[in-house]
């Protein structure tokens, strides 16, 4: 990737992270004949995505696993332009009461904690007798004790979701745990969407073929306040969190972090699926062991604890009803910026999966080349 250079005619659009969301309107742009300068902080292109190889020759997440499913076609579409796929369907055991059992919660799952032999008609009528009645769906304990009860939900859920949010569930909204199933049969694959699969030769060769056309600089170790009077552009678009775009002005929007643990081992295989959850023991949540993922063979293997942190890198936005309406202040100051576009999980405070923002920045895209005209370059200030 080459450094950019500020020609009479400057750049189209100046894009904020390298991430999935900047990367995708990147490459779009680009085929349009649009100039395009993609700036990123970080050393490296892929956002959270970003994989490597570690000293021992083992292809890791540094930011934690990323599995890729979705429903969308066109989203799978369109990343195979610049990736080829493994198949893969991700599987998580919850270490709960001295077993590892599949989660989420499955019919296995129930019949090896409790020592039954019920069938998938049987467990149906298990949950309904062990289900507590909520008048009024409101909060993550709220989602989980009306489909399988106290019980379940205390080993399964309360401790994992205390540890990853700071919060009991009965403090969160239901959307929290609502993104979890409850299966009636033995599916014990942690995703049910259509499309499973993991990049071929990983993520960072993928964004390395996005972003490896001809109109496309990119500057790394770069924040964009530091160039953006100095090279001419048409239009901002900002992948980062909207709250520092505008200087904190209402305050921060509250985030959960993380810290990864790597630790390489001298063993083939550390543990019988990708990953292991720890709703209830340590403090950390889950282990994460990505030769089950990557499909990589080697003789050593590779892990991450994740050790959920109120400060570092925002990861999860706090999906409480006084954080909405802060971000709400913060989307009515983007809305009044028509020279900057806002897209992707930090510019729109909004947890969403890889392929969501896949789809939302090809949505982007179409307004954008629809809707806008052509951008005047802003002069050097």
């Amino acid at each position: 990737m080459t450094e950019p250079t500020s020609t009479s005619q400057g750049f189209d659009y100046l894009i904020v992270g390298a991430g999935f969301a900047g990367s995708v309107l990147a490459e779009r742009l680009a085929q349009g004949g649009k100039r395009i300068l993609i700036v990123d902080k970080r050393p490296h292109i892929g956002g959270n995505a970003y994989d490597c190889y570690n000293d021992d020759g083992i292809l890791i997440h540094p930011y934690g696993p990323h599995i890729f499913h979705t429903n969308s076609r066109e989203v799978i579409d369109y990343l195979s332009r610049f990736t080829k796929w493994r198949p893969y369907e991700h599987r998580v055991l919850a270490s709960v009461d001295g077993q590892l059992l599949p989660i989420p919660i499955n019919l296995d799952t129930v019949n090896r904690l409790y020592g039954l032999n019920l069938t998938s008609f049987q467990v149906e009528e298990f949950f309904a007798s062990v289900a507590e009645q909520v008048e009024q769906v409101r909060t993550s304990e709220d989602v989980v004790v009306s489909k399988v009860g106290r019980d379940l939900y205390n080993k399964f859920f309360r401790g994992y979701t205390r540890k990853q949010w700071d919060l009991d569930p009965s403090e969160l909204d239901a959307s929290v745990t609502a993104r979890v199933p409850t299966r009636t049969n033995r599916d014990d694959r942690y995703f049910a969407d259509t499309y499973q699969m993991m990049p071929l030769h990983g993520y960072t060769r993928m964004f390395e073929n996005m972003l490896a056309h001809p109109n496309i600089k990119v500057m790394l170790n770069t924040d964009y306040r530091e160039i953006a009077d100095f090279i001419p552009y048409g239009h901002m678009i900002y992948t980062g969190p909207v709250d520092a775009f505008f200087d904190y002005c209402y305050g921060k929007l509250p985030y959960r972090s993380l810290e990864f643990v790597h630790e390489t081992h001298a063993v083939e295989q550390f543990q019988a699926v990708g990953t292991v959850n720890y709703p209830n023991d340590y403090a950390y949540t889950r282990i994460s062991e990505f030769k089950h993922i990557t499909g990589q063979q080697h003789r050593h293997t590779s892990v991450v604890y994740e050790l959920p942190r109120a400060e570092g890198d925002p990861y999860y936005p706090i999906p409480r009803p006084a954080n909405q309406e802060l971000y709400k202040r913060y989307a009515a100051l983007a809305e009044e910026r028509p020279d900057v576009t806002f897209v992707g999980r930090l510019a729109t405070y909004r947890y969403y999966n890889m392929d969501q923002v896949v789809a939302q920045a090809l949505t982007t895209y179409r307004k954008l080349t629809a809707a806008t005209p052509e951008p005047e370059v802003q002069p050097v200030g």
